[in-house]
């Protein structure tokens, strides 16, 4: 584990996002919440915040943190067709929380196809990416910006 004790303490944010692909029929019962296992989004969101909060249980090397906010957000997306997962996480700390951010939407992934597999065992998780990251010494970072 990194030596985080002469980093200074300040606010830091991560946001990561990913995506289910599914069949159109699986995301109309998602939306129709007729799901045999119950309430998916809902499910995910919660599965998603839990994960962040323990993401150091479960990667190496990840140190403990004392989070101060943690949110997932599933949006349903006809074009995909299937469901768009984001996840913001914050902490005042010496460390960041990026790999907090992604633990979260790959969990909550994980969880939507868990919930709807016995319908659609094609389903494809897909595009879990950092797309913002702001504190520490090293700045921010915005997916797509020149200077990131």
């Amino acid at each position: 584990m990194v030596d985080v004790a002469d980093k200074a303490v300040t606010m830091r944010r991560a946001v990561a996002e990913g995506a289910v692909v599914m069949q159109p029929a699986t995301l109309a019962l998602i939306r129709a919440g007729d799901a045999k296992k119950g309430d998916v989004l809902g499910t995910a969101r919660l599965a998603g915040i839990m994960a962040a909060k323990r993401t150091h249980e479960l990667i190496p090397l990840c140190h403990p943190l004392a989070i101060t906010k943690v949110s997932v957000d599933l949006v349903l997306d006809e074009a995909l067709p299937g469901v768009r997962v984001s996840a913001e996480v914050r902490v005042a700390g010496q460390t960041g929380v990026e790999m907090e951010a992604l633990t979260a939407v790959s969990v909550a992934c994980l969880t939507i196809y868990d919930m709807v597999k016995a319908a659609d065992r094609g389903m494809r998780i897909d595009a879990i990416q950092l797309v913002h990251k702001s504190g520490g010494k090293s700045g921010v970072y915005e997916r797509g910006r020149a200077d990131a």
